[in-house]
Protein backbone atom coordinates (compact mmCIF):
# COMPACT_ATOMS: atom_id res chain seq x y z
CA UNK A 1 0.00 0.00 0.00
CA UNK A 2 1.32 3.13 -0.81
CA UNK A 3 1.06 6.84 -0.43
CA UNK A 4 0.68 9.59 -2.54
CA UNK A 5 4.48 9.49 -3.33
CA UNK A 6 4.80 6.26 -3.80
CA UNK A 7 5.99 5.63 0.09
CA UNK A 8 4.55 2.67 2.27
CA UNK A 9 2.15 3.75 4.49
CA UNK A 10 1.75 2.12 7.96
CA UNK A 11 -1.76 0.04 8.56
CA UNK A 12 -3.07 -0.93 11.49
CA UNK A 13 -4.97 -3.88 9.68
CA UNK A 14 -3.43 -7.68 10.11
CA UNK A 15 -1.41 -8.32 7.50
CA UNK A 16 -1.29 -12.32 6.17
CA UNK A 17 2.31 -13.36 5.88
CA UNK A 18 3.11 -17.22 5.30
CA UNK A 19 -0.37 -18.29 6.38
CA UNK A 20 0.14 -16.84 9.58
CA UNK A 21 -1.93 -13.58 10.52
CA UNK A 22 0.24 -10.86 11.97
CA UNK A 23 0.27 -7.16 12.94
CA UNK A 24 1.46 -4.44 10.50
CA UNK A 25 3.13 -3.11 13.51
CA UNK A 26 4.52 -6.59 15.56
CA UNK A 27 8.20 -6.79 16.53
CA UNK A 28 9.03 -9.86 15.53
CA UNK A 29 10.47 -12.09 18.34
CA UNK A 30 13.98 -12.87 18.10
CA UNK A 31 14.79 -17.21 16.81
CA UNK A 32 15.07 -19.48 19.58
CA UNK A 33 18.72 -19.61 19.14
CA UNK A 34 18.99 -16.10 20.36
CA UNK A 35 17.02 -16.80 23.08
CA UNK A 36 18.40 -17.55 26.41
CA UNK A 37 17.57 -21.31 27.08
CA UNK A 38 16.35 -21.80 30.25
CA UNK A 39 18.69 -23.96 32.34
CA UNK A 40 15.80 -26.21 33.96
CA UNK A 41 12.83 -26.50 35.96
CA UNK A 42 13.40 -25.36 39.48
CA UNK A 43 11.27 -26.99 42.36
CA UNK A 44 13.42 -26.26 45.34
CA UNK A 45 12.60 -24.19 48.15
CA UNK A 46 14.42 -21.23 50.43
CA UNK A 47 15.34 -23.94 53.15
CA UNK A 48 14.39 -27.59 54.15
CA UNK A 49 12.16 -26.54 56.66
CA UNK A 50 9.99 -24.46 54.22
CA UNK A 51 10.14 -27.39 52.07
CA UNK A 52 8.41 -30.06 54.04
CA UNK A 53 6.06 -27.60 55.34
CA UNK A 54 5.02 -27.35 52.13
CA UNK A 55 4.87 -31.07 51.55
CA UNK A 56 2.64 -31.91 54.68
CA UNK A 57 0.54 -29.01 53.54
CA UNK A 58 0.33 -30.37 50.03
CA UNK A 59 0.01 -34.06 50.85
CA UNK A 60 -2.35 -33.34 53.66
CA UNK A 61 -4.88 -31.18 51.54
CA UNK A 62 -4.79 -33.98 49.21
CA UNK A 63 -4.63 -37.11 51.60
CA UNK A 64 -7.89 -34.84 53.56
CA UNK A 65 -9.70 -33.95 50.34
CA UNK A 66 -10.05 -37.78 49.33
CA UNK A 67 -10.43 -38.98 53.42
CA UNK A 68 -13.80 -36.61 53.74
CA UNK A 69 -15.26 -37.20 50.62
CA UNK A 70 -17.50 -40.25 52.36
CA UNK A 71 -18.35 -37.64 55.48
CA UNK A 72 -19.00 -34.56 53.21
CA UNK A 73 -20.05 -35.47 49.51
CA UNK A 74 -17.69 -34.30 46.53
CA UNK A 75 -17.12 -30.65 47.79
CA UNK A 76 -13.76 -31.60 49.93
CA UNK A 77 -12.44 -32.49 46.63
CA UNK A 78 -12.05 -28.61 45.87
CA UNK A 79 -8.98 -28.82 48.30
CA UNK A 80 -6.71 -31.01 46.35
CA UNK A 81 -6.11 -28.63 43.37
CA UNK A 82 -4.65 -26.41 46.08
CA UNK A 83 -2.69 -29.33 47.35
CA UNK A 84 -1.45 -29.67 43.82
CA UNK A 85 -0.54 -26.37 43.86
CA UNK A 86 1.57 -26.18 47.47
CA UNK A 87 3.81 -29.43 45.62
CA UNK A 88 4.45 -27.36 42.65
CA UNK A 89 2.50 -29.85 40.33
CA UNK A 90 2.84 -33.42 41.52
CA UNK A 91 3.96 -35.37 44.34
CA UNK A 92 7.50 -36.44 42.25
CA UNK A 93 8.21 -32.13 41.26
CA UNK A 94 7.85 -32.33 45.37
CA UNK A 95 10.04 -34.95 45.89
CA UNK A 96 12.42 -33.63 43.15
CA UNK A 97 12.63 -29.98 45.02
CA UNK A 98 13.31 -31.86 47.75
CA UNK A 99 16.43 -33.09 46.50
CA UNK A 100 17.18 -29.46 45.07
CA UNK A 101 16.93 -28.11 48.44
CA UNK A 102 19.05 -30.66 50.28
CA UNK A 103 21.86 -30.62 47.58
CA UNK A 104 21.61 -26.99 46.84
CA UNK A 105 25.58 -25.28 47.55
CA UNK A 106 26.57 -28.69 48.02
CA UNK A 107 26.63 -30.05 44.32
CA UNK A 108 27.86 -28.70 41.13
CA UNK A 109 27.20 -30.01 37.26
CA UNK A 110 30.41 -29.44 35.11
CA UNK A 111 30.05 -30.30 31.13
CA UNK A 112 32.54 -30.26 28.90
CA UNK A 113 32.69 -31.70 25.55
CA UNK A 114 29.07 -32.71 25.56
CA UNK A 115 29.99 -34.73 28.80
CA UNK A 116 27.94 -33.56 32.27
CA UNK A 117 29.37 -34.80 35.84
CA UNK A 118 28.07 -34.16 39.16
CA UNK A 119 30.72 -33.44 41.74
CA UNK A 120 30.54 -31.49 45.14
CA UNK A 121 30.44 -27.76 44.83
CA UNK A 122 34.07 -25.93 45.32
CA UNK A 123 36.23 -29.53 44.76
Amino acid sequence: MNGKNGMPVETAEPVRQAGAVRSARAVPRPPRAVRPARAGADFASASVPRHLLRGVLGFGLIIGSIALVPVAGPAPLLAAPLGLVALRGCPTCWLIGLAQTVSRGRLERKCADGVCTLSRAGG
